[in-house]
């Protein structure tokens, strides 16, 4: 029998059990699916972007002179990685500053652009624009359902539980053109899908939107605690966009215990909260609970005395697992979050960037350090340098390599070192 070729109009979120809900193995058996036709997915993907970003004014320079609507997609993948040579954000950054300005003419993408991310600034010690589209928020909701799979096949949790989630909202701003700029995540925390992946992945937050998007750090994070604890035996995990936020958070919470205790004691919310919204919805949420109260102080005053080894399981007994971005330039982190967790497992999250979202934690019964990512072939167009290491070291001290010209995901090689190169449907170019 001839294989079935999955499409891309196939979306993650179409499969159901038959009663209008997803199982976790109908989204796994989805990417499996795609994941054994990677390079046709990802030939008709690179078709797809570059048939609806056709005429946008950066790819005129190159593809400008070719009917590419008439091209078989084998022979416009071809012309794609022989023409449209690698880019960085510096040979974006024109059109972006345009885009800011409020010039609505196709130059990188079809696409309405209204709101613009602002990157980590790791790359290049700067945070640069990222056009955020419906698409944006969409791969993100298709990630976490994806990762949210593959943990329960690990770590089952209760259907409707609470998830203590450590995530923040920064202030957004408008550009000279009337985008709205602010980060990714913050753009995400204030989408349609985010209220979507509580459904998905049958776990609702502790904290309600006002206290995510209230602007100010120190105010959410105690409200976070406050409702974290509040909800504590229905906490299934705890999470952050970053393991930092969450270590922060437990180092304030060493500091401010007493005062949250008396907070969930008597039902009130401590002075320390200015925001007469994050005040309103964290008001209307509790209720006085002495005895829960006396609980958790018992719990703090034995934390104290053992430096607060093993908060988590301590004050979140039924948590399976602690959950966040790990790898990287978080390792650092891992110590003192171990600390806290004593032996309760860390999950990596999943491998993205500003960009695009990339892959998949598909064993989250690894640690950390061992984390292996799978590569969702419907994100973006993706591109791998091979790097070679010299013999020699640099006299800096760090590592020189030689790279090869980019290959396709369906030619990757187990045990090479690669560098990603990213075209997606927002800025159609392939970009390291």
């Amino acid at each position: 029998m001839p294989q079935h070729q999955p499409t891309l109009m196939e979306p993650i979120l179409s499969y159901n059990n038959g009663n209008g809900n997803n199982s976790d193995y109908d989204v796994m058996n989805w990417f499996e699916d795609l994941s054994q036709n990677a390079g046709f997915v990802q030939t008709q993907l690179l078709c797809q972007i570059l048939e609806q970003n056709y005429g946008v004014e950066y790819l005129k320079k190159w593809l400008g002179s070719y009917n590419i609507l008439e091209m078989d997609a084998c022979a416009l993948e071809s012309l794609f990685s022989s023409v449209v040579p690698l880019a960085s954000h510096a040979d974006f950054e024109p059109f972006m500053q345009r885009i800011a300005d409020g010039d609505t003419t196709p130059l990188l993408t079809q696409q309405p652009i209204t709101t613009l991310s602002l990157s980590s600034g790791t790359t290049e010690g700067r945070q640069k624009f990222v056009p955020f589209t419906r698409h944006s928020a969409q791969t993100t909701l298709q990630i976490f359902t994806l990762a949210a799979a593959y943990r329960s096949r690990v770590y089952p949790i209760r259907e409707g539980g609470r998830v203590l989630e450590f995530i923040y909202s920064s202030n957004r701003f408008k550009t000279k053109g009337g985008l709205t700029v602010g980060t990714a995540t913050t753009h995400y925390y204030a989408s349609e899908e985010f209220k979507i992946k509580q459904h998905k992945t049958k776990s609702f937050t502790c904290s309600p939107q006002e206290v995510i998007s209230g602007g100010d750090y120190k105010q959410s994070t105690y409200c976070h605690l406050l409702l974290g604890l509040y909800f504590s035996d229905q906490v299934e995990f705890i999470t952050s966009a970053f393991i930092y936020s969450m270590v922060q958070a437990f180092t304030t919470f060493e500091e401010l215990w007493r005062e949250i205790c008396n907070d969930i004691r008597d039902g009130t919310l401590s002075s320390r909260i200015k925001s007469s919204k994050m005040r309103k919805a964290a008001l209307d949420i509790i209720s006085p609970s002495p005895n829960l109260a006396s609980k958790l102080e018992d719990s703090c005053k034995e934390l104290e005395g053992v430096d607060w080894f093993g908060l988590i399981p301590k004050l979140w007994p039924n948590a399976k697992y602690v959950y966040s971005i790990m790898t990287g330039s978080m390792q650092p982190y891992l110590k003192k979050l171990r600390h806290y967790a004593n032996g309760l497992p860390l999950v990596s999250a999943e491998y993205g960037s500003t960009e695009s979202w990339i892959g998949v934690n598909v064993d989250p019964s690894l640690p950390p350090e061992d984390v292996t990512f799978a590569v969702v072939p419907t994100f973006s167009y993706f591109e791998f340098i091979p790097l070679h290491r010299h013999e020699k070291k640099l006299s800096s001290g760090g590592d020189d390599f030689m790279e090869d010209k980019p290959i396709p995901l369906s030619q990757i090689k187990v045990g090479q070192e690669y560098e990603v190169v990213l075209t997606t449907s927002r800025d159609c170019t392939g970009a390291g």
